[in-house]
């Protein structure tokens, strides 16, 4: 598979991630308002005002994980995968001796031909660490030393 074809398949996984988040999160958000409003059809007292309390509560933490889907979303349009650099950066395919990493945003590994490759945010601690290296640079992680062999 060539480069642009690999990032293409690693950019629209990171896509589909927080597209799939974005959903589940709004359908969550949606439930909850739900419940607030059978819970305020149903009689005063102590049950009830608890249960209106854990519902804010959790309408609360949905917000913030939105929000945090959202600056994802604002993210995506600025991974460039088409530019190519002798450097580390946002869009990058980073290869090491033990693993190689899709500077991008951190979902974890992706499978794309049967190979596992990394997306990782460049806020990520391994993204600190990876952003702005070149090929032959190196860097510790978890104990483990990695060596830049390639930066697409």
């Amino acid at each position: 598979m060539i480069v642009k074809e690999l990032k293409e398949s690693l950019f629209s996984a990171c896509k589909d991630v927080v597209a799939t988040r974005y959903e589940k999160v709004q359908q969550t958000i949606a439930d909850i308002v739900e419940s607030l409003e059978d819970e305020s059809k149903s009689s005063a007292g102590d049950k009830h005002e608890t249960g209106r309390a854990m519902l804010h509560i959790d309408r609360e933490n949905a917000g913030k994980q939105l929000k945090e889907i959202e600056n994802l979303q604002a993210l995506l349009p600025r991974i460039d995968i088409l530019k190519t650099s002798d450097y580390a950066r946002l869009g990058s395919l980073v290869y090491t001796n033990h693993a190689t990493f899709f500077m991008s945003i951190s979902i974890g590994a992706v499978t794309v031909s049967k190979t596992q490759y990394f997306c990782v945010a460049l806020q990520a601690p391994i993204g600190q660490l990876i952003s702005g290296k070149k090929k032959g640079d190196t860097f510790s992680f978890n104990g483990k030393d990695y060596h830049v062999t390639s930066i697409k």
